[in-house]
């Protein structure tokens, strides 16, 4: 018996260490299986916005706005009515100024014609010859002169273009058309408060004399018509006196490298074709035609020689010069010649300007000169 007992005993110790033995060996619910251990990679966490484990919500992050860069504006361009180059101001509107300009050998060297974008050279009387510079804008033209009186048929060529006119004197038949046409004009020797326009060049007067002294401005002009009672803009129903095209008319004329304007035997303009420029480049006196405020040549794109007719008024030798009618002419462009015929009814009309076979003849854009002469008196020749 004592013997069993012992057996019993030990049985119960044995089943209570097996026991132990498991209950050791059991999971620790206290412990984390995905804790962090020594030697294991970090992951950087998701960032905001990201998707997470399935089911899990994350926070939207907002698109961000997308910067469009706006459209720099093409910039806009107009058409200068007297010359057909590009610029940026509308001129459409806007009366040109006429301004007379002296070309007597005393006068030399002339300011601001480089900056012309037409001038007209006519006899006046004796065989000396006059100029009228047109400009459609007096923005930075500089110095301009010397200025000299102006003749009736002067007047007629800047009514055509609707011009506000400016001279110093006139004759006594011009007054009276600029009195009674009711004409806009600025006077340095009769005018009134306009004629504050104007000045005496002193090295002028002390070298080339009175008479060849006065000058005027771009500046001054536009500063005296600023706020002022004139009528700058053209009145309404207006057209523009020119036309103009890229393509040289005369492309398929007679070669004119070299144009010659005989006027008398005071004065001779040679016009030379420069391939390089494509310019005609201007004689006058026997030298280059300098412009006193640049110290350059002149050149210009279009020359144009009109035939009219005229008759001496008196023994000064004043003249009258046909501004209206039907005449013959020559164009010449890029080292070509063309025939043409020009007309106008009245003096307050544009200039008509027609090739052979009718078609109008349209400019080459660019400044233009116009030798307005009697085929009586004097001459062309070009080769």
């Amino acid at each position: 018996m004592k013997k069993k007992s012992t057996w019993i005993v030990w049985l119960l110790l044995l089943a209570m260490t097996a026991g132990l033995v498991l209950t050791g060996c059991s999971k620790d619910d206290t412990i984390d299986p995905n804790a962090l251990q020594p030697g294991e990679a970090v992951e950087e966490p998701a960032e905001s916005g990201e998707a997470g484990e399935e089911g899990e919500q994350t926070a939207e992050v907002p698109a961000q706005p997308v910067v469009v860069e706006p459209a720099k504006p093409k910039p806009v361009y107009f058409t200068n009515p007297l010359s057909g180059e590009r610029t940026m101001t509308d001129l459409s509107g806007m009366r040109p100024y006429a301004v007379m300009i002296n070309n007597k050998r005393e006068a030399l060297p002339q300011l601001g014609v480089s900056q012309a974008d037409i001038i007209y050279e006519v006899c006046a009387e004796g065989g000396i010859t006059r100029m009228e510079a047109l400009f459609a804008t007096m923005e930075g033209v500089g110095n301009l002169g010397s200025i000299r009186s102006i003749r009736p048929y002067y007047i007629e060529l800047a009514t055509g273009y609707d011009a506000i006119i400016i001279h110093a004197g006139g004759s006594e038949e011009a007054y009276y058309d600029l009195s009674a046409w009711k004409l806009t004009h600025f006077d340095g020797v009769r005018g009134g408060y306009d004629a504050s326009i104007f000045w005496r060049d002193a090295w002028r007067m002390a070298n080339r004399g009175y008479e060849h002294s006065m000058l005027t401005s771009g500046e001054n002009i536009l500063n005296f018509v600023e706020g002022n009672r004139y009528r700058l803009e053209h009145e309404e129903g207006y057209q523009a006196p020119l036309k103009f095209n890229n393509e040289n008319p005369a492309k398929f004329g007679t070669d004119a490298q070299t144009v010659t304007v005989r006027f008398s035997n005071y004065k001779t303009d040679v016009f030379t074709y420069d391939p390089e420029t494509k310019l005609y480049m201007i004689e006058g006196h026997g030298q280059e035609y300098i412009d006193g405020n640049t110290e350059e040549q002149v050149g210009v794109t279009n020359v144009l020689v009109l035939n009219t007719t005229s008759q001496v008024l008196d023994n000064v030798g004043r003249l009258r010069v046909a501004t209206t009618g039907e005449h013959s002419g020559t164009y010449f462009c890029g080292g070509k010649a063309v025939d043409i015929t020009w007309s106008r009814d009245t003096r307050n009309d544009a200039f008509t300007y027609k090739l052979a076979n009718g078609w109008d003849l349209r400019w080459m854009p660019g400044h233009t000169y116009i030798c307005l002469i009697n085929p009586n008196v004097s001459s062309m020749g070009y080769e």
